[in-house]
Order: structure tokens, then C-alpha cells, then sequence
């Protein structure tokens, strides 16, 4: 059976190994779990997915297999009424365990359970007696009943199950989906690099233990300065115009990348950067920075991050006067080339769906310029970029 389980999980496209299931076998073996489909379901877990990406894909993985997400004619009541019993009852809120003790109690409802997986042999819709969706019964999905046992399938909204299958808690994991703040943040730190500096006030462990077995067992304290992030950033974000339409990933970002990184410097441009920035989008037109004063001010080891969907017309970047605010003397694409130049490990992110990057011609000049350095604001493409800013 579990064999079954490794490759359904293969066949799901998860990086699971083989030494990875000998371990969940170990475990197994070793009764570190009750018998329980949630204990499982745990154990299963962080034995074979090391990575938070793929805890949906799992959850989806493991729902089909176990049948929680398979059709209700196809399912068999293989899990024993005591574990589902002792799961309800630690679940349950006092005003759920009364309207079920008004209706016989959860022993009646498990029994009639139970007695329903024996007798039906078919898929069924509607009504208050079957396994089925959209009706009364107790058991099923997309229905109401103030008692019910959700199987399968998404709830209806009425939130009156007393147990729900499939919560699939990790959607937001997912390496394809748009990212929140939290999943920004664990992506933005595979950049952050740590040193110790200033005075020593943290206690290093293995020295302490060297320096006392040295010392006869007589106890002689090591102290080192503590570790920060040493990484800085550079945040070039674009404001206004078809960015409205990405306002709260890029929000996310921001949000993010002030959390993660100590060294933060930020400034905002429109569309493309031309020989002016700004700090405060309100004032843009009245307290300008010259992109000249940031190319000084900044040494080459700052971490260099373009926020923009690059979707403009293609004069904007490659010809002199050709932004939509003002008439600037150089093309877009002549700071690009100095910014790049002064910041070597640079990347642009991009909220756009890269699908639609080939029909953008302003996106393919852009990513020229950079050396293709433009990646998306997946969770995957954050990834990929901080990796090739850690290079």
C-alpha cells in the first residue's frame, strides 16, 4: 500500500526520495504514531516534503490517494469509528456536541455512517438520506445539515460540518501561485548573508565547551559579537499607471523586503528610469532626485531591484524624450545600462504573468538590457531571482 503512496506522490511531481520513504517506513516501524489518518498525514509530511512549497501539492497528493477528495460511490470506510470518534470529540465546540447529542449523540451518527458506506453503491445528489452533495444529509458536501460530516468536495459555506477532509491549509505555498507577505519573506531570505560585528555579547557555545575541557574542566565563558544581516538592497519601485493593477503584491514586497533586510534604500520611477527619482509619489514632480546623486551615493556591492511591469511603449525605453511626463534627454535604456553597470548583482521582478512577456516589446528591450535578468513575482521566479542576486 504504501509503496503505492511513494509513487502517487512521484506522479504528482513531488521531490520525494527513496531514502525519504525508508525513513517514514523507520518511523512507522518504530510506533511513533498512533493509529490515526491524521497522525499519518503528519508523520507522512516531514518525513518526505523538505521544502513549504510543496506542502498543497501534497495535501492534494495525499487527499486522492487516502480518497478524501475522490468520489463518494468510490469510497470505503477503512478508517475505524473510534479514531474519527476521538477526533470529533477533540474538535468540537460545546454547541456542536449539543445539536448532535440532540439528534442521538456522535455514537448514532458514526453508526448510521457506517450503515450508509455499506448499503450505497452509487453516486447521489440532493436529498436527506445518502452520501451525496447539495442535499440535508448528515454526510456529503455542498449541503446543510447543523450535524453533518463533510466528504469530499468544497463546503457550501454553511460551516456546519463537524469534521472537514482537505483543508489544503498550504495553498498559498504553491511555487506558481501569486505570493503574500510571509512567503515573500521566506523567499527574500535565501539573499540575506550574516557577519559578526560590534561588541561581544553572544555566548559561543562550541569555544565555551573547547576552551573549558582545555582548562580542566574549569568553566571558561567565550563570547563573540552577535550575527546581523549584512546584505543591502536597493529597491527601484514603479508607481503609477498599468502598476495600479499590482498595487498589493508590490505592497507585499515592499512590505517584506523592510522586514527582511536591515540595509534598505528605496526609491520610486514611472514606467522607466530616466534621470530622475523621487521618495514621496505625492511630490514626485516637486522633489526629484537625480538618478546621478543614487549612482554616487551607493556602492557596487548593493543588491540592485527593479519592481515593474515594463509594459509601456517601446519609445519610452529606447529613444531620448519619449517619456509620457516630461522630455528626457537620454533613453530609458541608457540608465538602465548605468544602473546595471554600477550594480552588478541586479534583477528586475516582474508582476506580469511571463506569459505575457513575448508580446510586450518594451519587456524584451528591457530584458535585453539587463542580460535577461527579469524573472516573475512567483514564488518560484523570487526564488530564482535571489539566488542569481547571491551570485
Amino acid at each position: 500500500m504504501l509503496i503505492d503512496f511513494f509513487y502517487s506522490l512521484r506522479a504528482a511531481k513531488l521531490p520525494v526520495s527513496v531514502k525519504e520513504y525508508l525513513t517514514l517506513l523507520e518511523a512507522l516501524k518504530a510506533n511513533v504514531i498512533a493509529p490515526s489518518l491524521d497522525e499519518f498525514y503528519y508523520l507522512a509530511r516531514i518525513t518526505l516534503i523538505k521544502d513549504e512549497q510543496y506542502f498543497d501539492k501534497f495535501d492534494q497528493a495525499f487527499g486522492a490517494y487516502f480518497k478524501g477528495a475522490a468520489q463518494a460511490s468510490e469510497l470505503a470506510f477503512d478508517i475505524p469509528l473510534d479514531w474519527l470518534k476521538k477526533k470529533l470529540q477533540r474538535d468540537l465546540s460545546p454547541e456542536e456536541k449539543a445539536q448532535i447529542e440532540a439528534m442521538g449523540g456522535l455514537d448514532k451518527l458514526m453508526e448510521r455512517l457506517k450503515e450508509l458506506f455499506d448499503e450505497q453503491k452509487e453516486r447521489h445528489e440532493g436529498g436527506n438520506k445518502w452520501i451525496g452533495t447539495g442535499g440535508t444529509s448528515p454526510f456529503g458536501n455542498g449541503g446543510f445539515n447543523p450535524e453533518g460530516v463533510r466528504i469530499g468536495g468544497d463546503s457550501a459555506g454553511n460551516r456546519t460540518g463537524v469534521k472537514v477532509w482537505e483543508a489544503r491549509a498550504y495553498r498559498d505555498y504553491d511555487d506558481q501561485v501569486e505570493i503574500g507577505t510571509r512567503n515573500i519573506k521566506i523567499a527574500l531570505r535565501r539573499l540575506r548573508r550574516f557577519a559578526r560585528e560590534g561588541a561581544a555579547e553572544e555566548l559561543d557555545l562550541p569555544d565555551t565547551i573547547r576552551s573549558t575541557a582545555a582548562n580542566a574542566g574549569w568553566l571558561d565563558l567565550k563570547m563573540v559579537p552577535e550575527r546581523h544581516n549584512k546584505v543591502k538592497v536597493l529597491m527601484l519601485l514603479d508607481v503609477g499607471g498599468s502598476m495600479d493593477d499590482h498595487i498589493k503584491r508590490t505592497e507585499e514586497l515592499f512590505s517584506a523586503a523592510k522586514a527582511e533586510f536591515k540595509h534598505l534604500e528605496f526609491y520610486y520611477f514611472h514606467n522607466c528610469v530616466y534621470d530622475f527619482l523621487w521618495k514621496n509619489n505625492r511630490r514626485r514632480h516637486t522633489e526629484r532626485i537625480p538618478t546621478w546623486d543614487v549612482l554616487h551615493k551607493f556602492t557596487p556591492d548593493y543588491k540592485l531591484i527593479f519592481v515593474g511591469d515594463a509594459t509601456m511603449s517601446p519609445y519610452e525605453v529606447l529613444q531620448p524624450g519619449g517619456s509620457v511626463e516630461y522630455n528626457n534627454a537620454e533613453a530609458g535604456a541608457v540608465w538602465l545600462r548605468r544602473l546595471a553597470d554600477q550594480f552588478p548583482h541586479h534583477a528586475w521582478l516582474n508582476p506580469e504573468p511571463e506569459g505575457l512577456w513575448t508580446y510586450r516589446q518594451s519587456v524584451s528591450a528591457i530584458r535585453d538590457v539587463l542580460g535577461h535578468r527579469m524573472y516573475p513575482l512567483t514564488l518560484a521566479g523570487l526564488e530564482t531571482a535571489m539566488r542569481a542576486l547571491s551570485k
